[in-house]
């Protein structure tokens, strides 16, 4: 697919969601989720269409997009792994597991792989706590966990045909 062809399609998916809202400041936050949701990240095209669409700036988009750590200026990889750093999983070896991580992938919190397959994040408290330590994949919680543990899910991960 080329360029040109892609972009209009991602200004296509644009105007979905830009069409769904009526052009109040106070539906910013819900515009950011679903535009995060079907892109995986906010991309600046869409930071531009939001503003002009709801008469903010870009700096005050900017602003929302980088207060909440839901959101994210940057595409993620396709599975990503999220360790838990809130005091219960800390305190019962959370770090070990990030360190395993990064050191297994090659990347660190906020970097996706070069071929894109994975991401790490760093996350405060998940609600889990009664199984700290956890980290997840994407939607998947993995409790209880250890090194040991997330080798062996992320080997699963990287077996997967695409």
């Amino acid at each position: 697919m080329n360029c040109e062809c892609e972009g209009r399609e991602n200004d296509k998916k644009m105007e979905e969601i830009l069409s769904k809202y009526k052009q109040d400041k106070s539906n910013l936050i819900q515009i950011l989720n679903e535009v995060q949701e079907v892109y995986g990240y906010i991309p600046k095209s869409a930071q531009l269409s939001i503003s002009e669409h709801l008469g903010l700036t870009m700096a005050e988009i900017y602003g929302v997009i980088t207060f909440y750590s839901r959101f994210s200026l940057k595409p993620k990889g396709k599975y990503n792994v999220s360790v838990c750093l809130g005091t219960a999983c800390f305190v019962k070896g959370s770090e070990k597991i990030l360190d395993k991580l990064k050191e297994k992938l090659g990347i660190d919190v906020g970097q996706t792989t070069p071929d894109g397959k994975f991401s790490i994040e760093a996350t405060r408290c998940i609600g889990a706590c009664g199984l700290a330590p956890v980290f997840t994949v994407n939607d998947e919680v993995y409790g209880k966990a250890t090194p040991e543990l997330l080798d062996k899910v992320i080997d699963e991960y990287m077996a997967k045909e695409d």
